[in-house]
């Protein structure tokens, strides 16, 4: 398992940072955003199993000819107090590293979890006491605020649209119906749980600056997935309005994550964005750009051809852990 890890161990800095620093620069992903999505979280899926994976082959060298044997061993060894003198120093260390970042990562995710549902169960609250049901459709509610103001907070059975009355005052129907449409097709692709799960890979590794970039890239694929669900009822020139609109009112992101509203403090749920008004800045020029100089979208064979790496990315290190002797 010599070369595996070592094989991996590159893999995962490949991965860690050039291949994300690189897709975050590309123009691409606007035209393909539902791909860019995809290939985004394989790299993510893909770094992390490799990162722990070359730690775990390199620990279990000594007494496996791949993960599974090893661990095998290694639980004989704890279960059957076996001498356990085939491990040396680094590969204990090996070991106990990949121990700790593992349960790291589980438990920033489910730490990153329940604060945004804590958070969204004290907004669910206020809302309760603040909004009143919109005429527009069932799970729409409005605040009172002068300032234009769209969000969705999600929430299963309860998941709600919230509008203000400043924005339903400049809306015209059409643009309305717009904004509607962006913010629930948040709700039914349940953008949320990408945005927890790069929420939580943030925070888990915040030295990686590519952590930064991926939830960065994420948060502005999932604005553009919800403006081509729009796109499909309403006209580009709506669009355009109506996201110009609400951007010009407070900083709020998909998911009801930092809802600044009367009588609302910020208590949506975290992002986890980091990037704040310049970061919403930069995704509402990106969209608008997007809508106001079309590209026609990747070509299938291109597309295919990404998902085909997306595969691979998660199938070798996969096979390189389970599969005895792949590469010595």
């Amino acid at each position: 398992m010599f070369w595996t890890s070592y094989f991996l161990a590159v893999l995962a800095t490949v991965l860690a940072w050039p291949v994300p620093v690189l897709l975050s620069r590309a123009q691409w992903p606007a035209r393909s955003p539902f791909t860019a999505m995809l290939l985004w979280q394989t790299i993510a899926l893909a770094g992390g199993l490799s990162m722990i994976g070359a730690m775990l082959v390199y620990g279990l060298e000594p007494v496996g000819d791949n993960l599974l044997a090893g661990l095998r061993a290694l639980a004989g060894m704890v279960f059957n107090n076996a001498p356990t003198t085939a491990l040396g120093f680094w590969h204990v260390f090996a070991l106990s590293t990949a121990a700790l970042l593992t349960a790291h990562l589980v438990f920033t995710l489910l730490l990153t979890y329940l604060r945004i549902e804590r958070q969204r169960s004290r907004h669910r609250e206020l809302l309760a006491v603040l909004a009143s049901p919109s005429s527009d459709g069932t799970g729409t509610v409005v605040i009172s605020h002068d300032s234009p103001v769209a969000y969705c907070l999600p929430g299963g059975a309860r998941s709600v649209t919230v509008l203000s009355d400043g924005l339903m005052a400049v809306l015209e129907p059409a643009e309305l119906r717009a904004v509607l449409i962006h913010e629930n097709a948040h709700l039914s692709q349940r953008h949320h749980l990408l945005l927890w799960a790069f929420a939580a890979w943030r925070q888990a590794l915040p030295w990686f600056p590519t952590t930064r970039l991926a939830q960065e890239s994420v948060n502005s694929l999932i604005e553009m997935l919800a403006d081509d669900v729009a796109l499909m009822t309403e006209s580009k020139a709506t669009l355009i309005k109506a996201i110009a609109i609400v951007a010009s009112g407070p900083t709020v992101t998909p998911g009801g994550r930092t809802a600044i509203t009367a009588g609302l403090p910020d208590v949506g749920p975290p992002s986890g964005d980091g990037s704040g008004a310049s970061g919403s800045a930069r995704t509402t020029a990106s969209r608008v750009s997007r809508l106001l100089s079309p590209r026609p979208p990747l070509p299938s064979a291109l597309r295919a051809t990404v998902v085909a790496g997306c595969v691979l990315l998660l199938a070798i290190p996969t096979a390189l852990l389970i599969v005895p002797g792949l590469l010595g």
